[in-house]
């Protein structure tokens, strides 16, 4: 009989307490299903010109799929158990939308919301980081199904006006991370 222990795996996040102290590494899905309080990242980048980037989720995605976005979003995956989430979001950026970029860690919040469709229920204490890119991005096909820049007075009026076009986590972080960056 093999005991060697399983390899750290993308597919098991990490679990927190109300104070982001971790608890322990559970499957994703179950923990989305459960409603269970996690670790995550939502990264917001900003061109030279002040814009920032926007992804349209992919369909394909088991949660708010089709729904405008920050650029970048993620888990404390049990593969970075031993390193800070910042090294996670640094990694997951040019996984998902083709680049690197230097990041910082602006605040943290936490909510809970249920995708109307999958009935997944994201329960997260959400680490927003923030940083700059001016190229030409390359966003995974699996992950994002359209991209645009936009600026921020535009974004505002877009959101006031059709607010259910976009994910719940950025709704609450977005006026936040506009004040942060001006």
């Amino acid at each position: 009989m093999d005991t060697k222990p399983n390899p750290p795996s993308r597919d098991r996040i990490l679990l927190v307490d109300e104070r982001d102290r971790p608890l322990r590494f559970d499957d994703k899905i179950p923990a989305h299903e459960r409603a269970t309080l996690h670790r995550a990242f939502s990264i917001f980048i900003f061109d030279g010109k002040g814009r920032m980037l926007l992804q349209l989720r992919s369909r394909k995605k088991a949660a708010f799929g089709g729904l405008w976005t920050n650029a970048c979003c993620g888990h404390h995956y049990e593969t970075f158990a031993e390193r800070p989430l910042a090294d996670a979001a640094a990694a997951r950026l040019p996984e998902e939308f083709g680049f690197s970029a230097n990041l910082r860690e602006l605040f943290t919040f936490t909510y809970r919301a249920q995708d109307p469709e999958s009935r997944f229920i994201e329960h997260e204490f959400d680490h927003v980081f923030v940083g700059t890119f001016d190229g030409r991005p390359a966003p995974n096909p699996d992950e994002i199904d359209d991209f645009r820049y936009v600026e921020p007075a535009a974004l505002v009026r877009e959101m006031e006006a059709a607010p259910a076009r976009y994910s719940p986590w950025f709704k609450l972080s977005v006026a936040r991370v506009l004040d942060e960056v001006a």
